[in-house]
């Protein structure tokens, strides 16, 4: 059984040419899931609805989230369906199973001052702080998301025009960038970037100590830091500054369908949250000032 699951991540990697942090997510759910049946006695070729029903209100015992029940049974999905491709079992047990609704949760977002406040913490007076500096002015300014951010190649800069070539996960968009955000992008360039890379056909934009490219890891330990730096209460994900950007612009008329196209979302559903998140926060005004709210 564990060659399966080694046999079906390789499947998944070279077929489906899935990102790492995906791939890592489909061999947790499986080797957890393949523990339950072990430790069950349950043979995963003799497994049925049943089996998967319970195995899910296992988890739910447990405590996970709707969203972790709903994405092991996707992960498990796909295990039989390899099993069945592959000819090592027969059917799919999980056919006709529906995932759990997923309660839709708003994401959080910084205030217009705190973000502010975000965004003066790092000092230009050292190559990172030029570096630090120039990565958050340009998601807050853009909107992409982090792991777009640090993909950006130097020749992906229009600095001129004031625009990015964003490469997405299956097409590529452009994208307008503010004056402040190009400015701090200039001067970074200018002043820190050529001194950080240590070979000179380095394609990043932005690059760590070492001089090759940041990852994404890297760069939330730099905005976990500048967060406690301000001392800004409200959590910091991977998202927030993407959330905070489109909120923002919402909040001060923007166009739904433009914000569509500047994120990246394939679906108009997507975006249309940033909305409901202006709303309640027109509401909140409302009752806090209105004398007969």
């Amino acid at each position: 059984m564990e060659n399966w699951v080694k046999n079906f991540v390789n499947f998944l990697e070279k077929d489906k040419k899935l990102s790492d942090n995906t791939l890592q997510s489909y061999r947790r759910d499986i080797e957890q899931f393949t523990h339950y049946m072990e430790t069950n006695n349950i043979d995963i070729k003799t497994t049925n609805k049943t089996t998967i029903i319970t195995y899910l209100m296992y988890l739910q015992k447990e405590g996970r989230a709707t969203s972790t029940i709903s994405r092991n049974l996707a992960s498990i999905r796909s295990y039989y369906q390899y099993l069945v491709r592959m000819k090592q079992i027969s059917e799919d047990p999980t056919t006709g199973l529906e995932s759990p609704k997923l309660e839709k949760k708003l994401p959080k977002v910084l205030s217009v001052n705190e973000v502010n406040l975000l965004l003066e913490q790092p000092k230009c007076v050292d190559l990172k702080g030029y570096r630090d500096k120039a990565m958050l002015e340009m998601l807050y300014a853009t909107g992409i998301r982090v792991s777009e951010l640090m993909n950006l190649n130097l020749e992906d800069i229009d600095l001129e025009n004031g625009f990015i070539k964003c490469k997405g996960a299956t097409k590529e968009r452009v994208v307008p960038v503010g004056h402040v955000a190009c400015a701090a992008l200039t001067e970074y360039i200018k002043n820190a970037r050529t001194p950080m890379i240590h070979d000179e056909n380095e394609k990043a934009l932005f690059v760590n100590t070492n001089g090759g490219r940041l990852t994404r890891q890297g760069f939330w330990k730099i905005i976990k830091q500048y967060k406690n730096q301000a001392k800004i209460t409200t959590d910091i994900t991977p998202h927030t500054l993407r959330h905070s950007f489109a909120t923002h612009l919402v909040e001060n008329g923007a166009d739904l369908k433009a914000l569509q196209e500047m994120l990246g979302h394939s679906d108009i559903s997507s975006t249309q949250i940033y909305a409901q998140l202006a709303n309640n926060k027109l509401k909140d005004v409302y009752q806090k000032t209105h004398p007969r709210a």
